[in-house]
């Protein structure tokens, strides 16, 4: 996953004895009593201390005795256990543990450590009086956190124990909570399986960190297409910078165009700076980032339209920000100075320097080759220049892209990439093909029925239908309705219309069999 290794690992069954003696220091310092073996936190006592406050993350939540026997546990909601509490708001700081339950020595008798107290000791140990930042999901805030910050508080006599704490949202699968009892639950092994690692982190830092995020197939496509957008152009910046160009392509004026893309690339950056400035809000700066792929790619097109180079320095700049902007988010490993690596991080800079001089090669011999097919119509030879770019290249993780009037672009794509949009090209060619047959199928089905048609003399056309009239004229014109009633003026209107439209094409018909004859 890419995720930094911690500096400090801990393990509560390593740390009771500083447990106990910080459960000790709480109890001499007046916020703690024992009461039949176990200790708990006096909440009253702490808050109305004057250099003291109790829940300060969710005040609201004091006394909500739902939410404190979630926290406490089973071992706490007895009657016995409550009626051992000065207030049902005192929290255990170290449990009284029953015959045959895990159990350490301490002051108060075998024992053991209330869930809260566990990780004000060992961050204690290890950070001292104070941290800066304290992370967490988002249902930990009350009891776990308050109270984690009360008898923290309480231990080192501050009121500064944690400066911000940041409570994540929860990730939910297709809409619920990850339950093993509704079958929904993955580990990050199975993720993997149907992700890459990148793909995953991609899909995080497209949601706010502090909001619920939902893990289902939508989701996880969002982010490959993001990682397909970016690297596509990635691919087509490392192109444009292959291009021969000597000493003075490196001082290429700047048009309007380019002007316009710098203030846009300007403004990109300073909004991806403010959003992350703003709560580290990722989702917002990874549009901004594609919102200047899309500005650049739309620079890049204009300037292959009119059959000019993009500026190289200027597309340089700004390929190298974004490539910067993932590194930080940990989406780009090694040292690539733009793009994904290719082949691994061992062997991404080795690859693309090592064999793209060969490709390139490849590739102008096959265009040398495909120019002289085209002038003498040598069919069989344009048709394997063809297998060689949709058949044998991707096989090896490269793809060839041939544009009218301009030279081929050469890319290092992964291997199943291609060889996904193979079969996807081979579908939607399958697909336009049967589309094409149905269209061919309808199409002869109408003109077979047109001629049946017109095969029907205009006498004949109204006699047949008995269901609706009655009585004909000698031209087989109807005159009556099936109950015998004269039709109206309107309705033998409509019907001689009808009428003289069946004459014209019958006539056809007659004239069609008369050339034939």
């Amino acid at each position: 996953m890419n995720v930094l290794p911690p500096d400090v690992l801990t393990r509560v069954s390593e740390y009771v004895p500083e447990i106990v003696e910080f459960v000790r220091k709480i109890v001499s310092n007046g916020y703690g009593y024992e009461s039949n073996g176990s200790v708990y936190f006096d909440t009253s006592k702490f808050d109305s201390s004057p250099q003291h406050s109790y829940a300060k993350l969710v005040p609201e939540a004091v006394g909500d005795q739902k939410a404190l026997q979630e926290g406490e546990g089973d071992l706490s909601i007895s009657a016995e256990r409550l009626s051992e509490k000065k207030s049902p708001n005192d929290f255990a700081l170290w449990k009284a543990s029953k015959p045959g339950e895990p159990s350490w020595d301490s002051p108060w008798g075998k024992g053991r450590p209330g869930w809260h107290i566990e990780c004000s000791a060992m961050a204690g140990s290890i950070l001292g009086e104070s941290m800066d930042i304290h992370g967490g999901g988002f249902d930990l805030r009350f009891p776990h956190h308050d109270n984690e910050l009360a008898q923290s508080e309480a231990f080192f006599e501050n009121d500064y124990w944690v400066r911000y704490f940041l409570h994540t949202g929860h990730l939910t699968i297709s809409g619920c909570k990850m339950s093993k009892s509704l079958k929904n639950f993955i580990t990050i092994k199975d993720a993997l399986a149907k992700n890459t690692a990148r793909q995953l982190r991609l899909a995080f830092l497209m949601h706010s960190w502090k909001d619920t995020l939902d893990y289902s197939s939508n989701t996880m496509e969002s982010a490959v297409q993001y990682e397909k957008f970016m690297n596509e152009f990635f691919l087509n910046v490392k192109d444009i910078l292959r291009a021969p160009t000597d000493i003075t392509g490196q001082f290429e004026k700047w048009e309007t165009a380019e002007v316009e893309l710098n203030n846009g690339f300007c403004d990109r950056k300073s909004a991806v700076h403010e959003a992350l400035c703003d709560n580290v809000d990722t989702r917002t700066a990874m549009e901004e980032m594609r919102t200047l792929v899309s500005q650049s790619n739309s620079y890049i097109a204009s300037k292959k339209s009119a059959k000019l180079r993009p500026n190289r320095m200027l597309m340089e700049s700004i390929a190298a920000y974004l490539t910067n902007m993932l590194k930080i988010f940990g989406a780009i490993e090694g040292s690539d100075p733009i793009g994904f690596p290719m082949g691994g991080q061992s062997q991404s800079v080795d690859l693309e320097s090592t064999v793209m001089p060969y490709l390139t090669v490849l590739s102008d011999v096959r265009e040398r080759v495909r120019k002289i097919a085209r002038e003498q119509n040598v069919t069989e030879l344009l048709q394997l220049c063809d297998v060689v770019r949709d058949d044998m290249l991707p096989e090896l993780g490269v793809r060839l892209e041939d544009h009218e009037g301009l030279p081929t672009v050469v890319k290092l794509v992964d291997k199943e990439t291609l060889l996904k949009e193979r079969e996807e090209k081979k579908r939607m060619e399958e697909e336009k093909k049967m589309k094409k047959l149905e269209a061919a199928k309808k199409k002869q089905e109408q003109e077979m029925a047109k001629l049946a048609k017109m095969k029907i003399p205009a006498s004949e056309m109204f006699r047949s239908e008995t269901d609706k009239y009655s009585k004909f004229d000698e031209t087989g014109f109807p005159t009556h309705d099936v109950e015998g009633k004269e039709l109206s003026k309107g309705q033998a209107k409509k019907l001689r219309k009808l009428y003289e439209t069946q004459e014209k094409l019958h006539n056809e018909y007659l004239q069609m069999n008369q050339n034939g004859n």
